[in-house]
């Protein structure tokens, strides 16, 4: 099992706060955004005499509730396409497990959310990767790159729109890109949607719901912690068209008795919270955005794009080795008694030798922050012993 590189370096940032140095993490997507607060109300008035199970599809009326979510999004779903679970990252786990045998492959865009390499290893199936390139913003590699990789044991295609690591947003041409291979060599197609409330420079999130003709095919990822700000409730859901594929699931989902009962009730108030949260925070990431972006391509030797979708970026740095400067940087470096924790991106590969001298930066802090870490970047930069240029 792969270890985290969101989480690893965790020791040295403990070590360094110990010595009194402030350390900026911008390493994890854990937003400072606040929670809605109606959500958190309807959770502690709720009365309970018996915190009791709930269904393994979780809650029909938290399930009622994510029908009513998708309605204004103007997609239709019935009550049995829809599996809750805990996180999104168990309805990865329980999505893979339910459709691939051991020794199956999957074909994923890379860089790619760094766990996918922990689910693989968990489902004992093999991810044949296709480079996106940071020059276009890491946007669809040709779909020709896709073909190439299809063997008898291709199984899916893994995607995740808008983008963790890299903030790209898909479109809709690149989507129905993907949905005439997937149709073409019978494959499943899953969608990691998590980010999709955040969408920047007017453009829109398509959801690969809309597709036509891979009902059948089509696993949907999602989860309350990036929407919501509540990383901490552990609630997500995996939706298919698919009936069978959805009863298999189920099964998986028994084994584990049911997703949390507290989750729930959370989740079913903030389900309503209203348009003028998300307008509020929209905002809020926008500038947070730039100031990484235009921070990041004032550096001499560093490249930034300039992402449409979720909260994270991945910038090019002049460096030898992103494992060993993130690491430097809170072992070895401070500036005015500051630091910064980023997350390396070569974890965010899993071809040996790809981003090194990348870094996954999550602009998950305030503007004044992050300034402040962006000024101890370019100072780090000023005197890294590994700096190429």
């Amino acid at each position: 099992m792969p270890e985290s590189p969101i989480r690893k370096l965790v020791p040295f940032a403990e070590e360094a706060k110990k010595k009194g140095i402030k350390v900026y993490h911008l390493n994890i997507g854990q937003p400072d955004i606040e929670t809605p607060i109606d959500a958190l109300k309807k959770l502690q008035q709720t009365e309970f005499h018996i915190v009791e199970y709930s269904h393994s599809a979780g809650i029909l009326s938290y399930r009622e509730k994510v029908i009513e979510y998708y309605k204004r999004l103007n997609i239709s779903l019935d009550i049995d396409d829809i599996m809750v679970t805990t996180g999104a990252s168990e309805a990865f786990v329980f999505g893979m497990m339910s459709c691939m045998d051991n020794g199956d492959e999957v074909i994923i865009p890379e860089p790619f959310y760094a766990n996918i390499n922990g689910f693989a290893v968990e489902a004992n199936v093999t991810l044949k990767t296709i480079p996106s390139e940071i020059e276009n913003g890491f946007a669809l590699p040709p779909i020709s790159d896709f073909e190439k990789l299809i063997t008898p044991k291709t199984k899916a295609i893994i995607i995740c729109n808008p983008n963790n690591p890299t903030g790209y947003l898909y479109s809709k041409e690149e989507l129905e890109s993907l949905r005439d291979i997937v149709i073409k060599h019978n494959l499943f197609l899953f969608v990691d949607e998590v980010y999709r409330d955040f969408c920047y420079d007017g453009k829109e999130h398509y959801s690969a719901l809309f597709l036509k003709g891979i009902e059948d095919n089509l696993i949907i990822i999602d989860s309350l912690s990036k929407r919501y700000s509540a990383c901490g409730v552990r609630l997500g859901t995996i939706i298919s068209r698919n009936k069978k594929l959805i009863q298999t699931i189920l099964k998986f989902g028994q084994a584990r008795l049911s997703p949390p009962t507290f989750a729930q009730v959370f989740g079913e108030a903030a389900i309503d919270t209203p348009k003028s949260y998300f307008d509020k925070v929209l905002k809020e990431y926008i500038k947070r955005r730039n100031v990484i972006v235009e921070s990041i391509n004032k550096i001499n030797g560093a490249f930034c794009p300039k992402p449409s979708g979720a909260f994270y970026v991945v910038a090019r740095l002049p460096i030898d080795d992103s494992d060993k400067f993130c690491q430097w940087m809170l072992e070895k470096f401070n500036y005015k008694n500051e630091t910064v924790m980023f997350a390396p991106a070569t974890g965010f590969y899993s071809t040996k030798g790809k981003g090194l001298n990348e870094i996954r930066i999550a602009y998950v802090l305030n503007t004044n922050d992050l300034k402040k870490a962006m000024k101890c970047l370019e100072e780090a930069l000023k005197v890294y012993p590994g700096r190429t240029c």
